[in-house]
């Protein structure tokens, strides 16, 4: 159950009761019963601005509209407690009978908890990393792989279906300028000479793909005399190379895509040439010194956008709107793309390319995946993938681990910038974010060993709720019944670094418990209603981390 979503209902009904008998107008009944966070939690659980919104309407003053208010939301039993501040706002202290309600609804639902039903499911396609498979996975890619794999997470738990798609860009220049690269290295190997392209790709990838082809496909190398065909068949044997590397490196992140959509594909069953003639016949283009140019400005972009060169080459741009409307055609009610750092400029275009198709607006998202500064010891670590200084996410990896990463790449907005501290990456010590976590959950499930061992025998519907109205345990009840509602807000913003910073607190909530209280203590009625709580606590630790793509531990 959604609580902010039931504190609504409640308002509202309220409102409806009040109406009812004749103390609001029946007009009042169309305000929106809005529910906010107070500031500071002893002002309540929650709280609505309902009065000051409506004072208008009723004709009262919002005290006087919170007074009335307050007498209706007290009679519900969910209801612990109800205040009226100035100017008008009306604070909601929830039940401690409907949080030890809940406490039990957290253990019987298990790993559903904070899972939402959805009627009509979306269904969501959202493309994430899409990297030039001109070589390894950077970190940036590694960030966009932890976040876009958290957020399809959480849609899929919210109720949505969602297929995550990576965009091969095997098309173009700078594929072009690897299988120059490649035929350098190999001609190096062979002990030829060889002219290096300008621009071209030097990291030590490129020399280990180079002995890899030459070694594979040695007879057919020999047998092409052409050096432009050279080039075109080292191209697509290395980008086939490097995009199985990306696979791996991605399956062993938890990262697991269900299309891997070629661009090079794209053009060569004519869609390209296709979203050029669907722009002409909407005259949504136009042709001008030899260039087809796309009407963007009519859609809120800046300035007309290039679509075909006057050399007639197809732009990007064109094969992105191609690309896209490839989308809208499979049918997805809901686009989601995350672009790296260097497509900033691109949105708009794009977005306005995306309404001249007719697709809804508020239904296509392009996030960003800010830069990642590595830092160790206070300093940054270095990258470059053309000059060979270049950090992969295999590195990474390799360095700390899948769940250290993919945790630290989610602790922040997607669209700051993310200084990664790979000193306290490595640490195993509460200092590190990851590894307190992980050790709350582990602490929690070494308590019902314990149990066990000393013949305790756990059965949560003999906990008792006046056992649990410490202040410890209220805390961590309040928190344990937001989960749902901080899940679905990360859901619908893309924001799953609420669920970090959720899961952080929730960490900390139960170690105050859990310092402050013994647990298992020869009174058994005492010792059963702690476990409940801890097995609740670890019931949303468990959904939480998962979500993440980290894992549980039992033990630590």
């Amino acid at each position: 159950m959604n609580l902010k979503n039931e504190i609504s209902r409640i308002i509202a009904h309220a409102v409806v009761s009040a109406v009812e008998d004749g103390i609001f107008p029946k007009e009042v009944s169309q305000v929106e019963a809005k529910v906010e966070y107070p500031r500071d939690q002893k002002f309540g659980d929650y709280a609505t601005p309902f009065a000051l919104e409506s004072a208008k309407l009723i004709r009262k003053s919002p005290l006087e509209i919170g007074a009335c208010l307050a007498k209706y939301l007290a009679a519900d039993p969910r209801i612990g407690k109800v205040e009226v501040a100035k100017p008008g706002f009306i604070n909601i202290f929830v039940s401690n009978s409907f949080l030890f309600n809940n406490l039990k609804e957290i253990i019987r639902q298990g790993a559903d908890y904070g899972r939402s039903g959805n009627i009509n499911p979306r269904r969501v396609n959202l493309e994430f990393v899409s990297a030039n498979p001109t070589g390894p996975l950077n970190i940036v890619s590694a960030r966009a792989a932890a976040v876009g794999d958290t957020i399809a997470n959480l849609l899929e738990f919210t109720g949505d279906e969602v297929d995550r798609e990576f965009y091969v860009n095997d098309y173009g220049n700078q594929v072009a300028l690897l299988g120059a690269s490649v035929l350098a290295r190999i001609r190096e190997l062979r002990g030829g000479q060889s002219v290096f392209p300008e621009d071209g790709y030097q990291g030590e990838y490129v020399k280990e793909i180079a002995a890899h082809i030459a070694e594979t496909f040695a007879d057919e190398i020999n047998a092409i005399g052409d050096e432009n065909r050279l080039i075109d068949f080292l191209a697509e044997k290395s980008v086939a190379y490097n995009l199985e590397q990306q696979k791996k490196d991605l399956e062993d992140f938890n990262v697991r895509f269900k299309t891997w959509y070629s661009e090079r594909a794209l053009h060569d069953k004519g869609a390209v040439l296709e979203a050029r003639d669907i722009l002409a016949q909407g005259n949504k283009s136009y042709t001008e010194e030899g260039k087809v140019f796309f009407r963007s400005t009519d859609y809120g972009d800046d300035k007309d956008r290039v679509l075909v060169r006057d050399d007639g080459r197809p732009t990007y741009f064109l094969a992105d709107i191609a690309y896209h409307n490839d989308k809208i055609r499979r049918g997805y009610d809901l686009i989601i793309d995350i672009w790296g750092p260097d497509h900033h400029g691109h949105r708009a275009r794009l977005s306005a390319a995306m309404k001249a198709l007719g697709f809804s607006e508020e239904n296509f998202n392009i996030l960003i995946a800010q830069q990642v500064n590595l830092l160790m010891d206070g300093e940054t670590v270095r990258m470059s993938k053309r000059m060979g200084r270049f950090s992969t996410m295999r590195d990474l990896i390799n360095e700390i681990g899948v769940d250290v990463a993919r945790y630290f790449f989610v602790m922040r907005s997607l669209e700051s910038h993310l200084d990664f501290d790979l000193t306290l990456a490595k640490k195993e010590s509460s200092e590190n974010p990851v590894f307190y976590l992980q050790y709350a959950h582990a602490r929690i499930c070494s308590l019902f060993r314990e149990a066990r061992k000393r013949g305790v025998a756990y059965d949560p519907g003999e906990s008792r709720r006046e056992l649990l109205e410490n202040e410890e345990s209220l805390g961590l009840m309040k928190h344990l019944a937001k989960f749902p509602e901080e899940v679905l807000d990360a859901a619908r913003k893309y924001e799953p670094h609420r669920i970090t910073t959720y899961l952080m607190k929730l960490a900390q909530g139960f170690h105050k418990f859990y310092t402050e209280h013994r647990i298992i203590t020869e009174d058994r009625e005492q010792s059963i209603s702690y476990l409940a709580l801890s097995d609740a606590a670890r019931v949303v630790m468990a959904n939480g981390i998962k979500l993440l793509g980290v894992s549980a531990p039992e033990m630590m």
